[in-house]
């Protein structure tokens, strides 16, 4: 074994160990940069920013926040994205969720580095190019969830399919074909398919006028369609406020846009989670199961079982501090795959959006629950 011990000119100290040969292992100090959206937009990935920083340091994972209206300010994200790799002892980014401007931020950072390995969680952008510029991207199998949330909704007794969207999200490849895979199995099962134009929270109302139209519109479908009427929305924002007005009206929620038991859930019914009950899925699960029976919403509310953006999130970190140690070589799928189940309390079955063109493209399914049943 030949130990080696280098000085940079910036004084800092790398251990390169060569073992049985040609192994390397990178022992000096490394960063990587994170990026989450505010509370307000992706409360769930925030939070796991946080823990996750609590876990490492703010030495270790530079997190920053894309604006809630990052729409109409991406300069800003790309800006904070490429400050981040300004930083020599970065040696990978998380981008989660990957809003518009990650694929222009990764080609500015690209000028300038080469080495930087970058992961997109939950991409806005186009999936084919998305897949080009970033090396790992990880989204739940909006294609497969078309299929399994109609299937879900009528095991609850819909008859009918609210889909809460607006222009932004249905020029999204992966949202717009998920919404026409909604409407065919609504056809094969016999549901209704009801498509409802809200606003957008990047827009001139921002997030509280999107959420004010969640709340007075849900009694407005529910005195049209029933109360076996499920509801979906394709935004993080509207999550709460749907929850609320579904519970109160006695209609049924199958899934959120981001499937999780801490999405939407813990904010709608009151829920607060002590500190050292942070991270334990059983206890929200077991709390949420309480206050949708309490609320007479038994049998008509689920989730997954994995809360997926948090899972994604916190293999996404593990995943980079890897790479970044030399403890990964790049885009390793096998690996991938460990990583998010152990992050996500269970085994995962990944599949790629195009094993052709779009191989590091990588999506996965959750278990459901269903409360009160």
């Amino acid at each position: 074994m030949l130990r080696k011990l280098l000085v940079c000119s910036i004084g800092v100290l790398i251990i390169l160990s060569i073992v049985g040969g040609m192994s390397l292992v990178f022992a000096g100090p490394v960063k990587i940069g994170l990026m989450t959206g505010t509370v307000s937009q992706g409360e769930e990935e925030y939070r796991a920013a946080e823990d996750m920083v609590a876990k490492y340091g703010k030495d270790t994972i530079i997190h920053y926040v894309y604006p809630d209206n990052f729409m109409n300010e991406q300069e800003t994200t790309i800006s904070l994205i490429v400050s981040m790799a300004a930083d020599p002892d970065v040696k990978a980014i998380v981008v989660l969720q990957a809003v518009p401007g990650t694929a222009a931020a990764i080609d500015k950072v690209k000028e300038l580095r080469d080495d930087i390995f970058f992961i997109a969680g939950v991409p806005h952008e186009d999936p084919l190019l998305i897949s080009e510029k970033a090396d790992l991207i990880l989204e739940t199998d909006n294609l497969a969830r078309g299929v399994t949330i109609i299937e879900l909704a009528r095991k609850m007794g819909a008859k009918y399919f609210v889909h809460y969207s607006f222009p932004r999200h249905m020029s999204y490849e992966l949202l717009a074909l998920r919404r026409d895979i909604f409407m065919e199995e609504c056809k094969k099962k016999g549901l209704e398919f009801v498509f409802v134009n809200a606003p957008d929270p990047t827009g001139d109302a921002g997030i509280p006028g999107a959420q004010q139209f969640i709340l007075e519109d849900v009694p407005r479908q529910v005195a049209r369609y029933g109360k076996d009427v499920a509801f979906f929305s394709t935004n993080c924002g509207m999550q709460e406020p749907l929850i609320i007005s579904v519970l109160r009206e006695g209609a049924i929620y199958p899934e959120q846009c981001c499937p999780s038991p801490y999405h939407g859930y813990p904010g709608a019914l009151g829920i607060e989670i002590p500190p050292d009950k942070a991270g334990n899925v059983s206890f929200i699960l077991d709390a949420i199961e309480k206050k949708v029976v309490e609320g007479g919403g038994a049998g008509r509310f689920a989730t997954w079982r994995v809360p997926a953006n948090m899972a994604m999130l916190r293999a996404s970190v593990e995943y980079a501090l890897g790479v970044a140690k030399g403890e990964i070589k790049g885009f390793d799928p096998a690996k991938v795959a460990e990583v998010l189940s152990k992050e996500a309390g269970g085994e995962v079955v990944l599949e790629p959006f195009d094993k052709e063109k779009a191989p590091n493209f990588l999506m996965f399914v959750g278990d459901s629950i269903i409360f009160g049943e």
